[in-house]
């Protein structure tokens, strides 16, 4: 088996986050495929395209989801695909995926990517079935195969720089962490947040919760919860949280707005979605994790008949992670930013070691 590591750089492009024409198909709702669809492009590819299907929360996250779609989008346009996203439904099983990637397959398209750690089940059992067909994960690195790319992340080394940023702007040295669900995953995003705030103030004060123990109960799809565990940071005194929840984090965003104190992102530069652009003066910043530049990526590899496979790693400097800086009022703060810019130096020169548990 080979391992690839691939340099991606974050877009700052608008996610488009509409859902446009969905309609029943493969065990959950799909897009309509792109016009531009062909059986063979100008670079000798041929396929129908990508297929994406999607984690829980679907698009519209402004987060986790969002963020594949972009990447997605950017490689139907520059390669002149053609492509097929089609949504979760809630309480699905692992055969309800199966049956989503094999229509995904069996149809022509080429990637075909689950969006989540809850896809290995079906992506090993697929990928077997489809040997021809490049597969990819994100979020997982235990499949292992010839035709699979395990797309992971160091999302500890971007958690840091939240956590720096989180001890660096608070006035009471009390910060909080609110995790979707209770899973070695998300403990990574705690690890390195935890190690980052802790650097700046070592007797700094942390929340933390995770909103459910499977990602089944809503953690990662309910902003009520998100809203809920967040006002609880905040009336024990927290006043910047930091959120690794997909779709839940909306309602630590909406909460954290609302008392006027500061909320950090995941995975996407959230001060950048329209769809939270009412609570943006309270995004301090977002913990990157380029989803986008994986799936694009993964897609260029196939179309330039040399796909990935084995393990892909992004970490901060190959620029798979990283800490978004677009809020104005966050690019004031000097101090913060000269913090955080040091930190990432410092973790990409060796001298610090980001904790993941």
């Amino acid at each position: 088996m080979r391992l690839i590591s691939r340099r991606t750089r974050f877009s700052h492009a608008a996610v488009a986050v509409t859902v446009i024409a969905l309609a029943a198909a493969g065990c959950g709702k799909s897009s309509s495929e792109s016009s531009s669809s062909s059986d063979k492009n100008s670079s000798g590819y041929s396929g129908k395209g990508i297929g994406l299907a999607y984690d829980i929360g679907g698009k519209g996250d402004q987060s986790f989801n969002d963020a594949a779609y972009a990447g997605f989008q950017k490689a139907e346009s520059e390669f002149k695909l053609g492509g097929r996203d089609i949504e979760p439904q809630d309480g699905e099983s692992d055969a309800d995926k199966v049956q989503r990637l094999e229509t995904l397959a069996k149809s022509g398209y080429n990637p075909v990517i689950g969006v989540g750690f809850a896809y290995a089940p079906a992506v090993k059992e697929v990928s077997v079935k489809y040997p021809k067909v490049t597969f990819g994960i994100i979020d997982d690195n235990t499949i292992q195969a010839k035709n699979v790319a395990d797309m992971v992340f160091h999302e500890e080394q971007s958690s840091y720089l939240a956590g720096v940023a989180a001890a660096k702007t608070t006035k009471k040295k009390h910060i909080g962490f609110i995790g979707g669900v209770d899973i070695p995953l998300i403990h990574k995003f705690e690890a390195g947040f935890a190690q980052g705030a802790k650097s700046v103030d070592p007797s700094i004060k942390i929340e933390s919760q995770y909103l459910t123990q499977t990602p089944q109960e809503g953690g990662f799809s309910s902003p009520d919860k998100g809203k809920d565990a967040a006002n609880g940071q905040i009336e024990a005194g927290a006043d910047v949280i930091y959120q690794a929840a997909g779709l839940s984090g909306q309602g630590v965003i909406q909460a954290a707005a609302a008392h006027k104190v500061w909320a950090i992102g995941v995975d996407s530069d959230q001060y950048q979605q329209s769809a939270l652009a009412k609570y943006k003066d309270y995004i301090l910043g977002s913990a990157l994790k380029n989803v986008g530049g994986a799936v694009y990526d993964l897609t260029k590899s196939v179309v330039d008949g040399k796909p990935l496979s084995g393990e892909v790693r992004g970490d901060l400097k190959s620029g798979g992670v990283g800490f978004a800086d677009t809020n104005p009022k966050y690019q004031a703060m000097k101090d913060v930013v000269a913090a955080v810019d040091k930190a990432k130096q410092d973790i990409i020169d060796g001298k610090i070691t980001v904790n993941t548990k």
